[in-house]
């Protein structure tokens, strides 16, 4: 069974491009069947075939609510099993998100509940902490605020700043996401009201990232 997956992103598309070449490696077994951007000159973009491309700039819209059905109608009609906001950088609004909770996964660069919202890395330094990391989580109206199915955590070391801290993470978070996409296209994943399942069992606390890419307890 493949996953059918939508991918929504804002800019380069990093993370979109861990997933491809995932999938091209038969690691993932999932087709990405649309990207979308709220930016048209997003790189992202530049990374499926024209086919698959959707964007539009949401001041072309009379209202938000009215960019947020475009795109929910857009992302409807690939019919997709999972929708992954990676690197998507607008914050939906709750009907976008009705339509598909449950099957809406984000990737945050912070160790969740830390940290939510922007400037995550900077904030990290700012606290003094050890370690900073990213978290996949389902999507809720709450900013940042759904179950955290796992993360990964990376250590800050002396003389770090936001960019060093951003450039040892990022491929970290590429693999994590990877790996909960695994999760969720194998059918192991699943969110019914409040309770997220793994492998059917109530999920207590997220799943980490192991230095082998593995998620673990």
């Amino acid at each position: 069974m493949t996953a059918r997956l939508a991918v929504l992103a804002s800019g380069r598309g990093s993370n979109l491009q861990a997933i491809l070449h995932a999938i091209a490696a038969g690691t993932l077994k999932a087709d990405v069947v649309g990207v979308f951007s709220d930016r048209p000159a997003a790189a992202a973009l530049q990374q499926v075939p024209p086919e698959k491309r959707w964007s539009a700039r949401p001041a072309a819209f009379s209202t938000r609510a009215a960019y947020e059905a475009a795109l929910a109608d857009a992302v409807a009609a690939t019919r997709p099993d999972w929708v992954a906001c990676a690197g998507y950088m607008r914050i939906l609004g709750d009907a976008f998100i009705a339509r598909f909770r449950g099957r809406l996964l984000n990737i945050h660069p912070s160790l969740l509940p830390k940290y939510r919202g922007l400037h995550t890395h900077a904030r990290a330094l700012e606290a003094g902490d050890r370690e900073h990391g990213a978290s996949v989580h389902f999507v809720i109206p709450e900013l940042d605020a759904g179950t955290v199915v796992a993360q990964v955590r990376v250590p800050i070391v002396a003389g770090d700043n936001p960019e060093t801290l951003a450039a040892r993470l990022l491929p970290r978070e590429h693999a994590l996401l990877v790996a909960v996409l695994q999760l969720a296209a194998s059918g192991a994943l699943a969110e019914q009201g409040d309770i997220t399942l793994c492998h059917g069992q109530p999920l207590l606390n997220p799943l980490c990232l192991d230095s082998a890419d593995r998620l673990v307890s």
